[in-house]
């Protein structure tokens, strides 16, 4: 029988078996490469190869890296736990206020924090107890620049501008100024003797600046501020308007009845009767924030040891007369004169006399603010 080419299927001779066993040889190895088992000269089928593990490289997750907290934007100008000089300055300007009493350290403590706080409730700010812009900004426009000797507590007396010997206008503004508070109690001459020395000492004593007798700028800085101008009266020892007796500038309201006559020109009030003043004394109002309210009103609620539930802080012999707005006693209009101001309260200084007044004030007395 003829075989076929199994490749193109043309009939393949009896003779040509040797060339099918090649053929059928070939087949077998390409099978193999293929992957099928391949049969020894037995026949017996060889086992298939054991599949060889591949080895594989693990996968390494890159740790992570932490994402970094942004840091916290620092607001303050001076806060609590700062050491430097910018803090002596802040302690000195509050010294100059009278916030601040120890000695200056530089040190943001306990005692600057409620210094700080202290002033920020006064002025209407925020008491943190922090420096932030605003209260930097204020403390600066009521100050003036530290010497180094303050912030440094030395006490070194400045250059004299006037002194024993001296004449003149300047004097008599001294001594006009002096005569308001209560320390010199001569008549204005204008000459620099050693009565004016003797009063300039004891003031000088009195506010912690070192006492020559001898007017340096901070004596004269500090003075200014506890005072007013003196009028040209004043200064020539004549009768003013402010005295006692005295109907000078008077509202026509205060001309009847009882009334609480308060000039905000003169910076005065007058206790008058009937047209004629008893009681004379001088007063400090609220700030620009905080003003005192003009007009006619009456005395509706009195309390002689009341403390404000506002700000925590004391208002003797006081007065109400509009809301919150009253007259009293001002321990810090004593101390500082006209360096500050009330929350919208009439202050007073003279604390025998506001005593005296209190007194004699009835619920429903009149009160007039006006500016003469």
């Amino acid at each position: 029988m003829a075989l076929t080419n199994s490749w193109n299927g043309a009939p393949v001779a009896q003779g040509n078996r040797v060339g099918v066993s090649i053929v059928a040889a070939l087949t077998a190895l390409t099978l193999v490469g293929c992957g099928v088992a391949a049969a020894d000269r037995t026949g017996a089928v060889e086992p298939a190869a054991e599949a060889t593990t591949q080895e594989t490289t693990p996968t390494v997750t890159p740790t992570s890296t932490p994402t970094a907290r942004p840091t916290p934007v620092r607001t303050a100008v001076y806060m609590a736990g700062d050491v430097n000089d910018g803090v002596r300055e802040l302690q000195a300007r509050l010294k100059q206020l009278q916030w601040y009493a120890p000695t200056i350290t530089g040190e943001y403590d306990d005692i600057t924090v409620e210094a700080v706080t202290g002033f920020q409730r006064k002025r209407g700010i925020p008491d943190t107890g922090e420096v932030d812009q605003a209260t930097w900004d204020k403390l600066v426009s009521m100050t003036r620049t530290p010497t180094e000797d303050e912030m440094h507590n030395r006490l070194v007396a400045g250059p004299t501008i006037i002194g024993p010997g001296d004449e003149g206008d300047k004097v008599r503004e001294l001594q006009a100024r002096l005569k308001q508070i209560g320390w010199f109690d001569a008549d204005v001459t204008g000459t620099y003797g050693s009565t004016t020395t003797e009063s300039v000492s004891g003031f000088q004593t009195k506010r912690g600046i070192p006492e020559t007798g001898e007017v340096d700028q901070r004596t004269w800085d500090r003075l200014a501020a506890m005072t007013r101008t003196p009028t040209e009266d004043e200064k020539h020892n004549r009768a003013t308007a402010n005295t006692a007796g005295s109907t000078a500038g008077l509202d026509r309201r205060c001309t009847t009845g009882r009334v609480l006559c308060i000039d905000k020109s003169s910076r005065s009030l007058r206790w008058v009767i009937d047209g004629s003043v008893k009681m004379t004394m001088d007063v400090r109002f609220g700030s620009e924030q905080t003003p005192t309210r003009e007009g006619s009103f009456s005395v509706y609620y009195k309390s002689r040891d009341h403390v404000s539930s506002l700000y925590d802080t004391p208002m003797p012999y006081a007065m109400f007369f509009d809301g919150g707005q009253a007259v009293h006693y001002s321990p810090d209009f004593a101390a500082n004169g006209y360096n500050g101001s009330s929350h919208g309260c009439v202050n007073v200084r003279d604390k025998a006399g506001i005593a005296s007044l209190f007194d004699q004030v009835r619920v429903g007395d009149k009160v007039v603010v006006y500016w003469s």
